[in-house]
Order: C-alpha cells, then sequence, then structure tokens
C-alpha cells in the first residue's frame, strides 16, 4: 500500500509546476493547461485522503470538479479564440481587455 505522503508529495509537485506555469508563462495556451494541473493536483489530494479515511465524499467531489474543469476548458478556449480572431495574438501582455 502507497502511503498517503507519496500522495500529498505528488500533489505538492504537480500543484507549484502549475504555479508556475501561471505565474511566469506568458502564452494564455499554457496558463490554461497549467490551471489544469492545479485542479488535477486538487482533485489528488481529495482522493488520497477519501481513500485514507474510507469516505466517499471526496471521490464523488471529485467527478463535480472533473466536469467543472471541462466546462472551464471549453469557455476558456472559446474566448481564447474569440480573443485571437480579433487581436491576432495568444500571449497574455498584448491582452489588454475584451472591449474595442
Amino acid at each position: 500500500m502507497v502511503p498517503l505522503s507519496y500522495y500529498l508529495i505528488l500533489s505538492l509537485i504537480l500543484f507549484s509546476v502549475g504555479m508556475a506555469g501561471v505565474l511566469l508563462r506568458r502564452n494564455i495556451i499554457i496558463v490554461l493547461m497549467s490551471l489544469e494541473l492545479i485542479f488535477n493536483s486538487v482533485n489528488i489530494n481529495l482522493v488520497a485522503f477519501s481513500h485514507h479515511l474510507q469516505s466517499m465524499a471526496g471521490r464523488i467531489f471529485v467527478i463535480f470538479t472533473i466536469t467543472i474543469a471541462a466546462a472551464e476548458v471549453a469557455i476558456g478556449l472559446a474566448i481564447i479564440v474569440a480573443m485571437y480572431r480579433r487581436v491576432k495574438t495568444v500571449y497574455v501582455d498584448k491582452l489588454r481587455g475584451m472591449k474595442g
């Protein structure tokens, strides 16, 4: 049986990589992928603690967060496509806002 600390360390590494991607990258698509890494690190924590505490609540909550993350990706990509058509760039520095 794998100890709980291994899952927490894996989750910490994923969260750190995701946070670094959000803070350091300029490409908005990479920022979106980094946000997904952060969400997945939280899901790993939820499943690990759910397994450790012999509860199904964390696993059920993970299903909901995966569903919300999928909707977030769909909406985020739609916004990125709309902004790219208007501004012709995907760099965060160049995007000032949605106003024309």
